[in-house]
Formats: structure tokens, C-alpha cells, sequence
């Protein structure tokens, strides 16, 4: 059987979930929309050439609309929101109206409980509900649960996941290769993690530790950072003594933005300034975004995840480690990779009914077996250590 999908916004993430699912989603149709018509026509341009076949159509949507929504979903299977997550609680309602399985990039743990709350509306359209996927959340907490299968008796998970640049340059030694709202979200705040089995706030760049990865990345410092966990907190409280992850970046990256963190330079509400008032993340934002964008990326990312338990009633642990860098043949980053093709894994899934109906949390959406199949058909290779070995 084929299938017709549906992929809102045409952007980064967008387009590299477009490819993904065009490779291996038994594709019929891809329907790319955007609010500009010319940047989704562009878009599907690109990835019909990269595919060598004419089955993305590019169209023009505003995704606020219900009207036009109600058009665009009508005879889809599956539905992918790449957009910015106050649009998708109205995308989600359209998409299960329509009869059309649904998964996002999130971006909002309340907002994703609030779509995973639709759970029976989605039973009973035969659909698929599955909010926050991508890198992180989304591919780190697979990569967990992956980890998870090997110990019999899991106790503990830790994730640790970043993206880099491959070349960094001081004084920043940081690109960034996603919206800098999101950016700046995840280091605002608390993080909700699981302590003594019970869900608990964390605060943002806390707990600084220092990790050791191979070459090129060798050595790097990781913090607590919000966001990353998504629904897993409480999908595995009760079940866990310690779930937690903490975000990867260049030595010294923690500290510059600590000092900026604590000047208030986060806050979202306006101060007054000569007169006027002026929102200090806005300013910020002006200022440092130009400096951590380039025109080419060249990136890397890296996911790690352990989880220690028991085994035959033994201690006993696995780690796994995934590594991706840009791709000069598509010329997609590893941040586009590993976010936009977690998320049409999970598209591609729910549209073959692999994937159980309803509100599904990005943490069961993916088994243990789906991963390493799915993760095997984009040559990704989870690198695995045993304690004891086996």
C-alpha cells in the first residue's frame, strides 16, 4: 500500500523529513506546505531532485487557519507539523477530523500533554497521536529506551545530546542550526527530572559535568537544560529511581551563558529603558543570533545514553552512542537529520499502523526493535557497551 503525506512547514526540519519519508514511507503523495507558497514550491523542487521523482507538491497554508487545514488534511495518512508548537493543538484536532495520524517537532511539554489528552478522540478516529519527536526530545529518549532493553532490572537513564559545530570558532564555539526562541528556551527555567523516583525540578545550567567523547568531538561539558525529556518523567515514574539529560557544548559555553543568564538577559518581560520598554530576550536575541549563524553548516551531533540496573540480579549497564555530521552529497545538516528523520520514523510508522492508535508519548511511540530496524535503514550505527560484557 502507498500513502499520502502531509508535511507542514518548509523549512529545515521540513524538508529533511520530506526526503526521509520519500525514501521510505511506500510514498504516494507528499503534500509540503508553508505559508509562503514560493518557499514550499522551492522546497519541493529541491527534494523531488534529490529523490529523482516528482512526488512532493509544494503549497501554500496558513496553518492558523481551520479552513484551509480542513482542505490540506483531507485524504492524508499522515500528517507531520513543522511548525512552531502554538500552532499544533489546532493542527492535531484538524488532523484527527480528518482521519490522519499526526506528529510534531514540539517544543512545549504542557502543550504536547494537552495533545496526548486527545487520546480517545484519537482511538476512535483510528489515528495516531505523537507530539515532541526529533533529536531531542524525540531520538534521545528512543535511544534510551533502546538502552533500557538490555538491562533486565532498569533503575537509572541518563542522556546526554548536543549539536556542535564541526569547526568551532571563538569566542562562541557554537552555531546554532535551530529557531533561537528554542534555543533560549532550553536554558530558561527549570528541567523536569526524575529523583528518587519521583518528578523533579531541575534548574537550567546546573550540575556542569565533563564527558569524553572520540575524536573529533573529544572532550565537552554538559548541563541541565529543559525540554529534553519531554512526557518521559512521568510516562516512568514509579518505574525509574533517576531519569535525566543534560545538554553537550564546548568547553567554557556553560559559563558565558550563565553570566548572561543571570544578567536577566532570558527574561521575556519588558523593562523599562530610556523612556520606553524593551524585552530583554528580544535584545538578545538581535545581538547574538547574527554571531551564531552561518550561511553553511557544517555540523556534528552526538547522542549518548546509559542505564544502569540490574541483570540475573547482578549490577549491570549499557551505553549507547550515536555520532552524525552534515552531508555534503544532500547537503542536509546532522541536526536536520537526526530531528527530521526521528519524526518521519514515527510518520511513517503510524501511517502503516505500527504504531498503537491514539495519544501515543514520543517514549513508546518507538520500540526497542522499531529503532534498530528503522535506525539501520539511514545507516545509523548505535555503538554499544555491556557491563559485564557480553
Amino acid at each position: 500500500m502507498s500513502y499520502r503525506y502531509a508535511i507542514i512547514g518548509a523549512g529545515r526540519q521540513g524538508l529533511s523529513s520530506a526526503y526521509d519519508i520519500g525514501r521510505f514511507g511506500d510514498t504516494q503523495t507528499i503534500l509540503l506546505y508553508d505559508v509562503d507558497p514560493q518557499v514550499a514550491k522551492t522546497g519541493a523542487a529541491r527534494i523531488n531532485t534529490l529523490l529523482g521523482s516528482n512526488i512532493v507538491q509544494g503549497q501554500g497554508l496558513d496553518a492558523s487557519d481551520p479552513a484551509q487545514l480542513q482542505k490540506a488534511l483531507l485524504g492524508v495518512h499522515s500528517t507531520l507539523s513543522a511548525v512552531p508548537y502554538p500552532l499544533n493543538p489546532l493542527i492535531t484536532k484538524i488532523a484527527i477530523e480528518n482521519g490522519s495520524s499526526l506528529c510534531d517537532l514540539g517544543g512545549h511539554t504542557e502543550t504536547v500533554r494537552g495533545q496526548l489528552a486527545l487520546d480517545s478522540a484519537a482511538k476512535k478516529a483510528g489515528v495516531t497521536i505523537t507530539p515532541d519527536c526529533g533529536m531531542g526530545p524525540g531520538l534521545n529518549i528512543s535511544m534510551a529506551v533502546l538502552a533500557m532493553s538490555f538491562v533486565e532490572d532498569p533503575e537509572e537513564v541518563f542522556i546526554w545530546d548536543g549539536g556542535l559545530p564541526q569547526n568551532p570558532q571563538p569566542p562562541w564555539n557554537y552555531s546554532l542550526t535551530f529557531n533561537i526562541n528554542g534555543f533560549t528556551n532550553e536554558y530558561f527555567g527549570d528541567a523536569l527530572f526524575l529523583r528518587d523516583g519521583k518528578v523533579t525540578p531541575v534548574p537550567c545550567l546546573d550540575e556542569i559535568e565533563i564527558l569524553d567523547f572520540p575524536a573529533p568531538l573529544g572532550r565537552l561539558e554538559a548541563a541541565v537544560t529543559s525540554g529534553g525529556l519531554s512526557t518521559a518523567p512521568w510516562t516512568f515514574e514509579g518505574k525509574l529511581k533517576r531519569l535525566e539529560n543534560k545538554t553537550l557544548r564546548y568547553p567554557g559555553h556553560w559559563q558565558q551563558f550563565t553570566a548572561f543568564q543571570q544578567l536577566g538577559l532570558f527574561e521575556e518581560k519588558p523593562i523599562p529603558v530610556n523612556g520606553s520598554s524593551l524585552a530583554p530576550r528580544e535584545m538578545f536575541h538581535a545581538l547574538l543570533e547574527p554571531k551564531i549563524t552561518e550561511d553553511k553548516i557544517r555540523d556534528i551531533c552526538v547522542i549518548r545514553t546509559q542505564c544502569n540496573g540490574t541483570s540475573g540480579g547482578k549490577p549491570s549497564s549499557c551505553t549507547l552512542e550515536l555520532v552524525e555530521t552534515w552531508d555534503e552529497a544532500t547537503g542536509f545538516t546532522a541536526m536536520e537529520k537526526l530531528t527530521g528523520w526521528h519524526a518521519a520514523m514515527v510518520a511513517i510508522l503510524a501511517a502503516r499502523g505500527e504504531i498503537p492508535r491514539g495519544g501515543i508519548p514520543v517514549e513508546t511511540a518507538l520500540t526497542a526493535e522499531a529503532l534498530t530496524k528503522e535506525g539501520a535503514l539511514r545507516g545509523w550505527e548505535f555503538k554499544k557497551a555491556l557491563t559485564p560484557p557480553v
